[in-house]
């Protein structure tokens, strides 16, 4: 990096809030232990406040978000570092939660899967990258590319969701700065401010727990307007360990109040779908009437509560 690069750059980031220096912290190595952790919680109650405050930006982004998948897009995650592996967490608990296809929802962190682990240098700084991932994964029109970077000003976010507003797919960017390029950049900005770190520049922190709530808020209520659950229950959950089989029927007996055995034999006959299970017990129909009316329905099973079979 050239003197002139390093100067600019240097002079960048002493503008962004997420990398302010707080002197009053400046000791912090100096106290006991529970009272640093007493300090460290106190920032953290700041986040919530900060993700509320961005509440209608989220809304309108996920009923977005919603809209285009229920037409068979995806939900695309893109960032680099720390916001890069949020996303993919946040993707890789899709399938076991709502029964999504893998390829639904999807993280991309730059550098490849092994950043996930190591950095690598120089990935987050190249726009190009992220062109050559959205190309690699066939970006379509119904697909919505989320853009994730603390500082709002990383390469790669921006260039993904630049790239993927020229296709015409839905853009949303997510920083942990007001005024960013990313929020610019995406047609849906998204910018939680919690405010300077505890540890100085330290985004795993404040901005990691903020982006965290909002990758959450995307996902789910995305799910739960695609009929992924019924009402607060995972109606769609897939029992792939004995935790989740136990899950399982103790939903089926939530949202229908049967015995056990009723349960058992309904689950069984569904091959262990929670959902038709559900369908077949509080309608009082077969698993073929079952699957029919749910995919009558797009998945929503209270839709296909109220549906009737036509006459034979």
């Amino acid at each position: 990096m050239s003197a002139s690069t390093y100067s600019e750059l240097r002079a960048q980031l002493a503008t962004l809030t997420t990398e302010a220096f707080r002197p009053e912290l400046a000791e912090i190595d100096q106290l006991p232990t529970l009272d640093i952790a007493r300090t460290m919680n106190g920032e953290d109650q700041t986040v919530p406040a900060a993700v509320a405050r961005q509440l209608p930006a989220i809304a309108a982004a996920i009923d977005a978000t919603a809209e285009r998948m229920a037409r068979g897009g995806r939900l695309i995650y893109m960032g680099a570092g720390t916001a890069g592996r949020l996303g993919v967490l946040d993707a890789s608990e899709c399938p076991p939660t709502f029964n999504t296809d893998p390829a639904q929802v999807v993280g991309l962190i730059a550098g490849g899967p092994s950043a996930m682990v190591k950095a690598v240098e120089g990935a987050e700084d190249s726009k190009e990258l992220a062109v050559q991932d959205l190309t690699d994964l066939g970006l379509t029109t119904d697909d919505t590319v989320v853009g994730i970077s603390a500082s709002g000003r990383t390469p790669y976010a921006i260039g993904a969701v630049e790239h993927a507003r020229t296709l015409g797919a839905l853009t949303i960017g997510l920083s942990c700065n007001a005024d960013s390029a990313l929020a610019a950049a995406a047609e849906h900005g998204i910018e939680v401010v919690p405010g300077p770190e505890f540890l100085t520049g330290s985004t795993r922190l404040k901005a990691g727990t903020a982006q965290k709530l909002v990758l959450n808020m995307i996902s789910t209520i995305t799910m739960i307007r695609l009929g992924k659950t019924y009402g607060n229950l995972m109606v769609d959950v897939r029992a792939s360990n004995e935790k989740l089989q136990a899950r399982s029927r103790r939903i089926v007996a939530l949202a229908t109040g049967a015995p056990d055995e009723q349960i058992e034999t309904a689950l069984t006959a569904a091959d262990g779908e929670v959902k038709h299970a559900i369908l077949m017990l509080l309608a009082d129909i077969d698993a073929p009437t079952a699957a029919r009316r749910l995919t009558d329905s797009q998945g929503h099973l209270r839709a296909a509560l109220h549906a009737t079979d036509p006459t034979p």
